[in-house]
């Protein structure tokens, strides 16, 4: 996966693990500072989004645990947004390219909250592991694509 949307200063890459924001051109060097910021989708705690409407641009945000947010006043988030080094300011057009990247995004943060099966305990057979999850289907504790992604850790 290789996602990539650019805004009013900047732009946002996406590579499935990894958000790279890029401040550039005046609008960056004027709000943020030219520069770039990496994180990693388990550093990232929620995304926050204000679409772009007719008149005014829109924003996506991420929020860092521990990190310092601050609240907006009415009428002023997409001001305070596009000094803020996490977001990046869109406009109407460029939305589309922001809305498939938030999707994406927000898919692989709750893909890194996902339960993943235990290992299989020492002395267990393999036939027993998959034994264990087909019954885990059956009873409907786990979907049908869980039980293949397990059955694959479990086969190597």
């Amino acid at each position: 996966m290789d996602m990539h949307a650019k805004g009013t200063g900047g732009e946002i890459h996406f590579d499935g693990q990894y958000v790279t924001i890029r401040h550039a051109g005046f609008l960056g060097r004027l709000s943020v500072g030219k520069g770039e910021k990496r994180l990693h989708v388990s550093q990232i705690s929620a995304v926050q989004w204000k679409p772009a409407g007719r008149v005014v641009n829109g924003f996506i945000q991420f929020t860092i645990p521990g990190g310092n947010e601050v609240r907006s006043e009415f009428g002023k988030q997409t001001f305070d947004a596009a000094g803020d080094e996490n977001s990046m300011v869109f406009t109407r057009q460029q939305a589309p390219a922001f809305e498939a990247l938030r999707a994406a995004i927000d898919t692989a943060i709750a893909q890194q909250h996902a339960p993943q099966p235990a290992a299989p305990a020492a002395g267990a057979s393999l036939a027993d592991e998959l034994t264990k999850l087909g019954a885990l289907v059956q009873q409907g504790l786990m979907s049908p694509a869980e039980f293949e992604q397990a059955k694959a850790r479990l086969l190597g």
